[in-house]
């Protein structure tokens, strides 16, 4: 299998979730951050899961590793965007859509800020299902863990609302 070939079978990502959270204001980081994983759950197994995330995201242009790819010049033209009613966030990109209620926090500093950080994680997170809640520090974990760090697109996206 190729990876064009894993990145038009989306199935292969198996189960896509998507977390809000916010840095500790009182520390200076008031940065909205917004995750993206798979479970790993996919048809083919974990690994065919990631190596279709990595595909997906060079399909859409976007770099793995240490480059923040800026999506707020030009929001329209940007393949990732993000569209924030209430607390609801949805994140749609081609061929994939996801959603998930932000913290009132979150919500606050997407809106003043106008811009929230996105991690595209293709290393899987089977422990973070969705509707369940995510302890801090396994957050922390994962999400500060630098080879998923260095395994993931980073993106600056502006955050665009329904009137």
């Amino acid at each position: 299998m190729t990876s064009t070939q894993a990145a038009t079978d989306r199935t292969l990502l198996g189960t896509l979730s998507v977390l809000a959270w916010i840095g500790d204001p009182s520390e200076g980081h008031d940065v909205p951050y917004l995750l993206a994983y798979a479970l790993g759950d996919g048809p083919q197994g974990r690994e065919a899961g990631e190596e279709a995330a990595r595909a997906l995201l060079g399909e859409m242009g976007l770099r793995i590793g240490d480059v923040v790819e800026d999506g707020t010049h030009n929001p329209a033209a940007f393949p990732v965007q993000v569209v924030l009613a209430d607390n609801q966030v949805a994140l749609t990109m081609p061929g994939l859509n996801a959603t998930c209620t932000a913290p009132d926090e979150w919500v606050a500093a997407a809106n003043e800020n106008g811009q929230v950080y996105f991690l595209f994680a293709t290393r899987a997170w089977p422990e973070a299902v969705p509707g369940r809640p995510v302890d801090p520090d396994a957050l922390k974990a994962f999400a500060g863990d630098e080879a998923v760090l260095t395994s993931s697109a980073h993106c600056v996206l502006s955050v665009r609302r329904l009137q």
